[in-house]
């Protein structure tokens, strides 16, 4: 896996180093071409296909139709019906998961709070050699299209209007949270911030540039913001990924809590690198049509989908953890007995502490701590790590992404277990109980520092000290005595019995 080549098309083997400084660019000239490209006559867009994917991979050839069919959709909320073309296919499903998001909050009770829509973007995939591109639905989901085991940028299409800022609980982090939102307002974007800080903060809640919401507005919050900056360590991350139950705008964390496995961003850089997503950083080059397009380098991190089904038949919500799902013993003074199916197929009984299911993102979490493999986040992977399991053959093993387990309580069990989500959320489980895992089609879209190997490669060192050792010094040079000796002691070596009869 190679990164993608900041200049020209060529691969950095083939006689161009990808880490040549960029030219100085002028980004206010930069963001006018863009606005001029969106509002560029549209063409007749095909109608969507229906799949499971958010889209299809296109070559690079088809960049123009889409950029400017896009337009149509981003105009859909003002422009006037009269006289316009019948809505696509892809239109059409759009608006009814608004229409039908928007029923489903006001019978809840929320109240009618008028929202922009988000800005559209669209996904870059490269493997360094060769690119191809990605549409988005038009409601701005991001879910997986293909095996997340490519490089991927996001390109905004047009400038983003709305973000979202959370930070860890405490009161430690005012002061870098006070300047995050006077940085976005600045760039004249909407800040939408969690209920309890609005309230704390009433100074604050005067501007028209900022805004909260209400729970019930959770399941179509994703429509509205374009990205999210998290202040703190991985848990503000773990915060969000637990507020956006279904699609998640993209994240940016700033290392401001303990370790920081997933926080790869300085926040003495914050202000240029919020600047970066805004206007993206890393241009193109061969991989659009317009070489004065740029975007930002993301990783696609794999959620679990889990969900609770009880012995009476009952179902529980739908739960996405970006960790880990643990099924434990908790307070039972008996081993955990728990059956694993896959498919319907019993593949194994845990008899131990208790069993993980963990994402490539958390097998630096819990499941490292129990033994579990580190597996890169683009690994297309579920990994099955038992907890003390009371046997000397019963080791950790990775599952591909496609594996639907089934951990389920026996009816023959000596006592009940404990499930819990990401370390929250803990429920218990009575025999006769199962919780089904599967992947969700949703991921975390978090944006790297550089690219997502490196930043891998370089939480490994920082956080876990990852293979740090005393180095082994070099040989000393061999004076003339001891060169001649050791030639005279493998010559009598060549000449033993002992190597002649291996030779025989």
């Amino acid at each position: 896996m190679f990164p993608l080549p900041l200049h020209g098309g060529s691969h950095p083997s083939a006689g161009q180093s990808s880490k040549n400084p960029q030219p100085q660019r002028n980004c206010l000239s930069r963001q006018f071409r863009l606005q001029q490209r969106l509002h560029q006559q549209p063409q007749q867009q095909q109608p969507a296909q229906p799949s499971r994917w958010f889209a299809t991979s296109s070559s690079t050839a088809e960049a123009a139709q889409e950029e400017q069919s896009s337009q149509r959709v981003a105009e859909q909320g003002t422009a006037s019906t009269s006289g316009r073309e019948a809505p696509t296919g892809g239109e059409q499903a759009a608006q009814a998961i608004v229409a039908m998001d928007t029923e489903l909050v006001q019978q809840n009770g929320a109240p009618k709070k008028k929202r922009h829509k988000k800005a559209g973007l669209y996904i870059v995939r490269t493997d360094g050699l060769s690119c191809s591109r990605e549409t988005v639905e038009a409601t701005g989901c991001l879910t997986f299209a293909h095996p997340s085991t490519q490089q991927h940028l996001l390109v905004w299409k047009e400038r983003p209007k709305c973000a979202m800022v959370l930070k860890k609980l405490g009161s430690e982090l005012g002061t870098e949270y006070r300047n995050t939102i006077a940085l976005l307002q600045k760039e004249n974007l909407k800040v939408i911030i969690e209920p309890h800080e609005y309230e704390a903060w009433g100074d604050m809640t005067s501007s028209e540039l900022l805004d909260t919401f209400s729970e019930d507005e959770l399941p179509t919050l994703h429509q509205s913001v374009d990205f999210v900056v998290c202040l703190g360590g991985d848990g503000v991350i773990l915060h969000a990924s637990y507020l956006f139950a279904s699609s998640i705008p993209p994240v940016i964390s700033f290392n401001l809590g303990s370790m920081g496995f997933l926080t790869n961003h300085s926040y003495r850089n914050s202000a240029e690198d919020i600047m970066g997503v805004i206007q993206g950083d890393q241009d193109l080059g061969h991989c659009a049509m317009d070489q004065e397009m740029y975007g930002v380098h993301i990783t696609l991190r794999m959620r679990l989908m889990c969900q609770i089904h009880r012995k009476d038949g009952s179902e529980g919500d739908l739960i996405e953890v970006l960790n880990e799902v643990v099924v434990d013993r908790g307070a039972n003074p008996y081993l955990t007995k728990i059956e694993c199916w896959e498919h319907d197929r019993l593949i194994t009984k845990v008899q131990a502490d208790g069993v993980m299911l963990a994402t490539p993102t958390g097998s630096t979490a819990y499941s490292v701590a129990a033994g579990g493999s580190m597996v890169h986040p683009n690994v297309p992977a579920i990994l099955f790590t038992p907890i003390c399991p009371h046997s000397l053959s019963f080791r950790p093993v990775i599952l591909p992404d496609y594996a639907c387990i089934d951990l389920r309580i026996p009816e023959k069990s000596r006592g009940q277990a404990w499930v819990c989500f990401d370390g929250k959320q803990r429920q218990e489980l009575q025999p006769g109980d199962y919780v089904n895992v599967r992947m969700s089609p949703n991921p975390v879209p978090t944006i790297n520092k550089t690219d997502q190997t490196n930043d891998w490669f370089t939480s490994l060192e920082r956080c876990f000290g990852w293979n740090e050792r005393v180095e082994q010094k070099g040989a000393a040079p061999r004076t003339p005595t001891e060169a001649a000796g050791a030639g005279h002691h493998a010559e009598t070596e060549a000449q033993s019995p002992e190597a002649n009869r291996t030779q025989g």
